[in-house]
């Protein structure tokens, strides 16, 4: 039976509990922050609204911005390789055979390995052992950009829905235990997914997730009693 390892699900998760994680805080946060400031349902929604296209773009934006450099660096280190590979094939090849050293090969069982990979596909072999460069984690832009993008609208739309479903005295309180309830649940699952503490995960996303409804929420009382 195959083992499960959660350190090969680290990359995805985590990107998708911080866009979702964001989502959450920051429309949540704005939402209350607005409707302590004594405004109606109209400008909370609207708020929630503006909040979660804006944070979803900006989220978006990063993460393409990021990823493509990635990216760049990643193409100018395997254009370097390729060009040292047919530059000098003898010295590739002894790198390689040192990487497989390195890891444990006798020095003749190393050489042979790197001749057999080098045979197939040299640059993939260098890509791989001496870069650490796959096709499964490779830099990809334009998925990044949607995934991040979609993850913090998917957690957005969950203090949104509840802001507009909640009735208008209590929406505030509602959002507040909704939005803390979900980021118990995202913390939680989180955490079981990449087989780490259940209550931990949990714990340490709430915590941080209250403390900014909290600010947001005494700001709008302030501007209420200002106003």
């Amino acid at each position: 039976m195959r083992e499960r390892h959660g350190t090969g699900r680290t990359g995805w998760l985590r990107a998708a509990v911080l866009g979702a994680n964001d989502g959450i805080v920051s429309t949540a946060s704005l939402v209350i922050g607005v409707a302590a400031a004594g405004s109606g349902r109209a400008a909370v929604v609207t708020a929630g609204v503006a909040g979660l296209v804006a944070g979803a773009m900006s989220m978006a934006a990063g993460e393409y911005v990021s990823v493509s450099s990635q990216a760049d660096s990643e193409r100018s280190d395997l254009a370097r390789e390729r060009r040292e590979l047919e530059e000098d094939p003898e010295a590739e090849h002894r790198e390689l055979a040192a990487i497989y050293v390195g890891r444990g090969l006798d020095p003749r069982l190393a050489s042979e390995v790197a001749e057999q990979l080098s045979a197939k596909d040299a640059l993939a072999a260098h890509a791989r052992d001496e870069l650490g460069l796959t096709d499964m984690h490779r830099a990809r832009p334009i998925q990044a950009a949607l995934a991040s993008a979609a993850a913090f609208a998917a957690g957005a739309a969950l203090p949104l829905v509840s802001a507009v479903l909640a009735p208008e005295p209590v929406a505030m309180t509602v959002v507040a235990a909704l939005s803390l309830v979900f980021l118990a649940s995202l913390g939680a699952l989180a955490a079981r997914v990449g087989n780490a503490g259940v209550v931990k995960g949990a714990w340490r996303v709430t915590f941080w997730g209250a403390i900014a409804m909290a600010l947001t929420a005494a700001i709008g009382r302030a501007f209420e009693i200002v106003a």
